[in-house]
């Protein structure tokens, strides 16, 4: 199976993004593009044609004036269908450096620890106004950023954080989570996501943890948890299983080794959460993308 690590060049490092508008000629195609990721979050909004989108667990078909959201890091992958010309918006955002002070409170919201942002899409399935006005951001964004009149960063940075508040405020199955606040936690908080993101192949230390947010043991436990909506060991475990579902299909090695690579030495309880994340087994999980891939 060929997958990649796709890098996202901004084109401006400041406003950490990139839109691009790709057009597609031809006959429909026959094969996907390769499976890629990138930590970014992906929107695509289709102006022509129809475009298919594959993620490990659906399949979205997008006509014109659709338009779908794609979770950091999770692999993905598209072709063209019909034999019409086939043009498409991508914009893809580092969504961290926009949840300023103001906004801090909602910053968990969109860390993707109890469901990836893929599951927002049936916001824009189900309501025609929001799927309308996401598609006004996404090109609006786009024309801000290849028009480069002045002042467009402020106008870029509008548009993100309009795009962040339609789905926050038409997300009724709650599949963003609203219980707490963090925002007078704003370092805190960033500090404990760098080390667990920087310490998922080791053994990860609460008592660290509680150490570099400044609290006791006992008292971190339920900040963490109240800050966050998740307990700090179901957050790492779900981050180690996000990262074991990559490594299964982009590296040649055992489910032994894969586990140990994320920092589970115990295979039944990696069996454990894996199937609690995933419903399916890894190699279940494995089946599943190969069935998928018209390469193999």
């Amino acid at each position: 199976m060929h997958i990649f690590k796709e890098p996202i060049p901004y084109q401006n490092p400041s406003l950490c993004m990139k839109v691009w508008r790709f057009t597609v000629s031809g006959e429909e195609r026959t094969s996907s593009d390769i499976w890629h990721y990138h930590k970014e979050v992906e929107f695509i909004l289709v102006e022509q044609g129809i475009h298919e989108i594959q993620t490990p667990n659906h399949t979205y078909v997008l006509q014109a004036g659709d338009v779908m959201v794609i979770g950091s890091s999770q692999l993905h992958r598209g072709r063209k269908l019909s034999d019409k010309d086939l043009s498409y918006i991508v914009l893809h955002i580092d969504f961290q450096p926009y949840f300023d002070p103001a906004m801090m409170m909602y910053y968990r919201h969109f860390l993707e620890i109890l469901h990836p942002l893929e599951t927002l899409n049936y916001i824009f399935q189900e309501n025609e106004a929001v799927r309308n006005g996401m598609a006004k951001i996404i090109s609006d964004t786009h024309d801000e950023v290849w028009d480069k009149r002045k002042g467009y960063e402020i106008a870029v940075s509008m548009h993100i954080k309009h795009l962040l508040l339609l789905l926050l405020r038409h997300d009724t199955r709650e599949m963003l989570t609203s219980q707490a606040h963090v925002d007078a936690d704003v370092d805190v908080i960033r500090a404990l996501i760098t080390y667990v993101d920087d310490h998922l192949t080791e053994k990860i230390d609460m008592v660290v943890a509680s150490q570099i947010a400044g609290m006791s043991y006992s008292y971190f436990s339920k900040y963490f948890k109240k800050k966050m909506g998740s307990s700090f060991t179901d957050y790492v475990n779900q981050k180690r299983i996000s990262k074991a579902e990559r490594l299964l299909v982009t590296e040649n090695r055992s489910v032994n080794e894969i586990a140990e690579s994320v920092g589970i030495e115990n295979m039944a309880h990696f069996y454990e959460l894996f199937k609690r994340f995933n419903g399916c087994t890894p190699k279940q999980y494995l089946r599943k993308m190969h069935g998928m891939d018209d390469s193999l």
